[in-house]
């Protein structure tokens, strides 16, 4: 794989963004510690086409160009050598995430964490905690089942092994707000709908794990907020697209019935959907664990909502790897759960105050009006590009990539993107040309929205930052013509 060039010492400049109904008085955030440096692109007076073989793909997409946005410009800013439609609001989905995932290395630094503690005001006696346990949560991106368990294994060699309470989440780091699930695309049982929580464990995710065995398919659940009923046979064949063979009926969360057949040849795979509350699946997860290490919870033991005492004392705690680390699984693998999380952490943080939408929308236009950004020309909604409104044009985008490959972070956002060919949403593109490996790009995808953003090494040794965004009914066939720019840049550039 090629080498990544040193970065030229710089800066970053930021994206802005407009929330409707949004009418409050700028935050006062000190200024951002990375001092950002003034690049700019060239604005052509008359639009620079695509290339013949970039055209020709958009006239087999059978895409109107009206619809597409196409801007590849050097990394060092400057003229560009495709300019077209760029100055037009179009809706971005997941390259929102560059924008969210940018501030927050630049807001919060490449090294900050987030912790999670355990606490309780309730005596030990002997190996019996009589009392609450208590979670003070702080909207860790990715607190695991894995996390969890190291942290009881914590507290069962502290001496506990009977918990006669309830265990308690404080969630105050996150202003309480009503989520709908069901919003944004009215399938709220789909894994990438559920909604922020201060205390989000395991993304929320429920796991169906299917085994196929000599004549049928055993399935469990993890964790185990319900039984699922199981009717499916394994077959001879291919593998191929399994989960099509299989029909899942899960009109009762308690009871989960999965119909049909699958292929031997599959092996062990995993299904994830969104089912129980954030409650409900704690505590599963919890009294899975908790006895699996040889714990003791009562008959009735729950999980609700509080506030930590302020006698409580810290049992354990656990903390978050690096922003820096997480952001990849964001870029990468365009983890929404994880961009909304981040988003609000981004508000908590700056402004010492619970957080919400509303409270990271204003630290963000603060952020962006610092760094000479107008506020109005990205609309944010959530951070996660997972709206039907988040918006931006090409250029304002391509600007954040230019400035941010010259900037002293432009190491730690560069390797958060996908590799063309490698990892991430870009691991089945262009495997078999010779972009492959020489492309940092996220990819955006929604209903009727096609994009692609990043990165691209030149066989000539230049690199060019690239944008192209699709607003259309036929978006869906943008891919091969995103495949065909992405090539050209590599040959051409």
């Amino acid at each position: 794989m090629r080498r990544v060039s040193k970065a030229l010492v710089g800066g970053l400049l930021g994206i802005a963004l407009t929330i409707h109904s949004l009418a409050a008085e700028p935050l006062r955030i000190k200024r951002p510690h990375i001092h950002l440096a003034r690049a700019s692109i060239s604005q052509t007076d008359v639009p620079v086409d695509p290339p013949p073989v970039v055209a020709a793909a958009i006239d087999r997409a059978k895409l109107p160009t009206s619809a597409i946005s196409l801007l590849v410009v050097p990394v060092e800013g400057g003229a560009p050598l495709v300019d077209m439609n760029t100055d037009r609001a179009q809706v971005v989905g997941s390259l929102m995430k560059l924008v969210t995932t940018y501030a927050a290395l630049d807001l919060l630094g490449p090294t900050y964490t987030w912790r999670t503690q355990w606490l309780s005001s309730a005596p030990q006696v002997g190996d019996v905690l009589d009392g609450d346990l208590v979670v003070r949560a702080s909207g860790d991106p990715k607190f695991l089942v894995e996390n969890l368990e190291l942290v009881l294994r914590d507290l069962r060699l502290r001496g506990l092994r009977e918990l006669r309470g309830d265990l308690v989440v404080d969630r105050s780091a996150f202003a309480p707000q009503t989520y709908d699930e069901a919003r944004f695309d009215q399938d709220p049982l789909r894994a990438y709908n559920v909604a922020p929580d201060a205390f989000l464990l395991n993304y929320k995710a429920t796991a169906f794990r299917f085994i196929p065995l000599d004549d049928r398919v055993a399935i469990a659940m993890e964790p185990p907020t319900g039984q699922p009923i199981a009717d499916v046979r394994a077959l001879d064949g291919p593998c191929g697209e399994w989960r099509a063979q299989i029909k899942a009926d899960l009109s009762d969360p308690l009871r989960p019935r999965f119909s049909g057949a699958m292929p031997r040849e599959c092996g062990a795979r995993s299904w994830y959907f969104n089912l129980a509350s954030h409650d409900a699946y704690v505590r599963a997860a919890f009294e899975q664990a908790w006895t699996r290490l040889g714990g003791v919870v009562r008959p009735n033991f729950s999980v609700r909502t509080g506030l930590a005492p302020t006698d409580a004392r810290i049992l354990a705690e656990w903390t978050s790897p690096a922003l820096a680390e997480l952001i990849r699984d964001i870029n990468k693998f365009s983890n929404n759960v994880m961009a909304r999380q981040l988003f609000l952490s981004l508000g908590a943080e700056i402004t010492k105050q619970p957080a919400s939408q509303e409270q990271s929308s204003r630290v963000m236009g603060d952020w962006l009006s610092a760094h000479d950004i107008d506020p109005a020309s990205v609309v944010f909604e959530n951070g996660s590009g997972l709206s039907r409104i988040e918006s931006m044009s090409a250029r304002t985008l391509a600007r954040l990539l230019v400035l941010a490959f010259n900037g002293p972070l432009m190491p730690e956002f560069v390797a958060s993107l996908p590799i063309a060919g490698y990892d991430g949403t870009m691991r089945r593109r262009l495997t078999s040309n010779t972009v492959a490996g020489a492309a940092h790009i996220k990819t955006g995808t929604l209903a009727n929205v096609r994009g692609i953003a990043g990165y691209v090494l030149a066989q000539s040794g230049r690199r060019y930052v690239v944008v192209s965004i699709v607003n259309s009914p036929l978006a869906a066939q943008a891919s091969p013509v995103h495949d065909a720019l992405l090539q050209w840049i590599y040959e051409r550039g």
